[in-house]
């Protein structure tokens, strides 16, 4: 046998195993187990035994964060300059991006946005960076309209500036994941790439998900957001990111949901979270109802002082439903009643928390 014959001879032999194997997998018995029959470990157990995970590599950690440092003073003054900051590469940049702005930023107002929550609420946003930069200019506003007031184009006008005196001082925005969840509407990142391109703001960004340049366009990338690009791997951790997604390997649950909304609302003011506490006890009593009427709200929230008027609820109600705390429904009789998208379980853990 020539040494064609045996080339010939080794490929059909390695051809008739193939397809033998493919018959007999073909004709298994197929597995009747399903995605759902899976026992995934409770998600809080899980993020217990991650956060006793050890650092490797700490001093290596430690030496890179030092590295960065010495940068500061270049990325003050490409923001002086105009430019905006954009930070990328593995690992949370929470910690370095904050550190820069109380460290090189402290003579700037500097505003804070945190893409990674579900929902943001800019024009809150807007109105707090307007207010700073009138402190800055230390313009008169007693006999003016509020900011609060105010329209979100006309607050763009404002931090523009064109009709104010030329003046070194400017408000930044420090944004964690600009790519994130509660900011990748396209109108959103409008909205952004306006504020930048106003000669009073600065942007600090930083992005992690491998798409997001292609959240902008052209324009967006070089005349209004105007990018300096910063490659900082820190390789931290998300640990304050994560908290508001599941994880893959755990089942989420009641105790997860009770812990993010508690999360949020730590955040709120103390009278917003005693309006809460009104509708969650209100639902917990009432299991069966479509929710709790406005108007019902707002009588118990008065009688109690926890709010003086209608708009008052009206702006703590906002706040519950940009978050996705509260949200509302129509009942029989046409009335619109609110309710919390939680069980009865996880609603009975979250007023322990809250105390």
């Amino acid at each position: 046998m020539d040494v064609n014959e045996a080339v010939d001879e080794e490929e059909f032999g390695f051809s008739r195993n193939y397809f033998l194997a493919k018959e007999l997998r073909g004709s298994a018995k197929k597995s009747g187990g399903k995605l759902s029959d899976l026992k995934l470990v409770d998600e809080q157990e899980l993020r217990d035994a991650t956060s006793k995970l050890e650092t490797k590599h700490e001093k290596e950690i430690v030496a890179l964060m030092e590295s960065y440092k010495s940068q500061y003073y270049q990325w003050a003054f490409e923001l002086r300059c105009g430019f905006g900051l954009l930070m990328y590469g593995f690992g949370s940049k929470k910690a370095l991006i904050e550190d820069f702005a109380s460290t090189a930023l402290t003579e700037y107002g500097v505003v804070v946005i945190n893409g990674y929550l579900q929902s943001i609420n800019l024009k809150h946003v807007v109105i707090a960076m307007a207010e700073i930069l009138s402190d800055q200019l230390k313009l008169k506003r007693k006999s003016q309209q509020p900011f609060s007031s105010k329209s979100l184009d006309d607050l763009l006008i404002f931090l523009d500036g064109s009709h104010m005196k030329e003046s070194d001082c400017f408000v930044c925005v420090v944004i964690h994941n600009i790519d994130g969840p509660g900011l990748r509407e396209l109108e959103t990142q409008q909205i952004l790439s306006r504020l930048a391109s106003c000669s009073y703001v600065r942007i600090v960004a930083s992005i992690d998900h491998v798409n997001a340049p292609l959240l902008w366009d052209k324009k967006m990338v070089h005349t209004q957001f105007n990018w300096s690009w910063y490659h900082v791997p820190t390789f931290a951790p998300y640990k304050v990111e994560g908290v508001f997604f599941p994880l893959i390997l755990a089942s989420g649950g009641t105790a997860q949901n009770a812990k993010t909304a508690l999360i949020v609302l730590q955040s709120l003011t103390p009278n917003a979270q005693s309006v809460f506490k009104v509708l969650a006890e209100h639902q917990v009593a009432h299991p069966d109802e479509e929710g709790m009427p406005v108007n019902d709200l707002y009588t118990i929230c008065r009688e109690r002082f926890l709010v003086s008027s209608q708009i008052t609820l009206n702006s703590h109600l906002t706040e519950f439903k940009d978050h996705d705390l509260v949200k509302t429904r129509r009942h029989a009789d046409g009335q619109d009643c609110l309710y919390i998208p939680l069980t009865s379980e996880a609603l009975e853990k979250l007023l322990q928390e809250i105390g």
